[in-house]
């Protein structure tokens, strides 16, 4: 059977063998923090939302309305990051990006009214949209030089970093006010940024090694590649759909659908998340073994069916194993996605398929909400399954991007 889109690993150590010198590797490792961090800030916001909405005085409609903020100012942010990654690099951006994250952190537990905290957090969105882009611009940059699929590593950093924001933020959240566990949050921030982020403006974006054709020479993208990213971009939607959805309807699903109790239907998510960091942390194994189009056909089935389970099951267990193989299938197809866009057109590859990633994380809590009230929640649970099977299927009609 051919080999479908696999990295080469020509440079010397040969295939899988460690070709990474010492300023690489600080680089993947200055990165993999800020890939952390990224995810840290945002899953400590994410636990104060219910303490806000009760400062602010905000009602459901109003607080909805307000965290909006965030998605509006992480699309509007996301191109033009792309364009000022290209002139400033990728490097500083990615700094600079990771101050602004730290200081705006803050911002919202200093708001008393749902007009002033959406405003706030468009600051906050910008942050978080420009950080992502930055990064995984130059986690592409890294991958290419390297000549090894390390990206599901820098994801599974993020994934790792929202874990352990999210359960400190749990253990602090009654004792410590929003106001000063965010301010904490902006002094952690801060630190970390100014200890990882030398390592990034010491050193330039690497060069890739050159293919076996010759030197990569830069070009205009032709309407080809163009489409491929838009593509691309469309895998990563389908798999943020899927996040985004099983954030705020799994547990409900559990507990409303199949009379779990509110701790075991709490830990569904919980499943799900630590099978997507599990599979990340074994994604370069993966896509070393399998490349990158199998990685994103198997991991589109294998999601499309444990979301089968995990919506259709009729009781509370076998619907748990179903959203933790979800996680593992859906894993990889994101990072994958997003670095295959960074490779054919650099970071505006990244910022075109990470915005369209970002609006099917914005797409699909209100899609189940919608489809629910229609159908059914579990009718509604297998629209995942169903955009699962269309990344894989999207996955094998791109096998030949590489060519582009």
């Amino acid at each position: 059977m051919p080999q479908l889109n696999k990295l080469r690993t020509a440079l010397p150590g040969g295939p899988g063998g460690d070709t990474a010198s010492p300023s690489t590797t600080s680089l993947r490792t200055a990165l993999t923090v800020f890939f952390a961090l990224d995810g840290f800030l945002f899953a400590g916001w994410v636990v104060r939302i219910p303490a806000i909405k009760h400062q602010t005085g905000a009602s459901a409609s109003t607080l909805g309305l307000a965290l909006l903020g965030v998605s509006a100012g992480a699309v509007v942010t996301m191109m033009l990051t792309g364009r000022l990654c290209r002139r400033f690099g990728s490097h500083p951006v990615t700094v600079v990006c990771g101050v602004l994250l730290s200081l705006s952190i803050a911002l919202p537990a200093q708001t008393h009214s749902a007009l002033a905290l959406g405003s706030v957090l468009l600051v906050f969105g910008a942050a978080y949209g420009g950080m992502n882009v930055a990064m995984n611009s130059a986690a592409v940059d890294l991958v290419a030089a390297l000549r090894r699929p390390v990206m599901p590593s820098f994801h599974a950093a993020f994934s790792l970093g929202g874990m352990v924001g999210a359960g400190l933020g749990a253990l602090v959240a009654g004792g410590l006010s929003p106001a000063a566990h965010l301010l904490a949050l902006t002094g952690v921030g801060l630190l970390v940024t100014a200890a990882a982020g030398p390592a990034l403006l010491r050193h330039p974006a690497p060069k890739s090694a050159p293919a076996a054709g010759g030197a990569r020479e830069p070009r205009r993208l032709d309407g080809r590649a163009r489409r491929l990213v838009l593509l691309f971009g469309v895998i990563a939607l389908c798999t943020a759909y899927g996040e985004g959805a099983l954030a705020d309807w799994g547990a409900l699903h559990l507990e409303q659908d199949l009379d779990a109790h509110p701790g075991t239907a709490a830990a569904g998510y919980s499943l799900f998340a630590l099978a997507m960091t599990a599979g990340r942390l074994s994604g370069t194994a993966l896509l070393e073994r399998l490349g990158q189009t199998r990685t994103l056909v198997v991991g589109g089935a294998t999601a499309a069916a444990g979301m089968l389970l995990g919506s259709l099951a009729p009781t509370v267990w076998p619907a748990l194993i179903g959203f933790a193989v979800t996680g593992l299938g859906l894993a990889n197809i994101f990072p994958v996605a997003v670095g295959r866009a960074g490779e054919l057109a650099g970071p505006g590859g990244v910022a075109a398929a990470s915005t369209l990633g970002y609006g099917g994380m914005l797409l699909g809590p209100p899609a189940i909400g919608f489809l629910a009230d229609w159908a059914s929640l579990p009718a509604a649970l297998t629209t995942l399954a169903l955009l699962a099977t269309a990344a894989a299927a999207l996955g094998y009609g791109a096998r030949n991007a590489a060519h582009a």
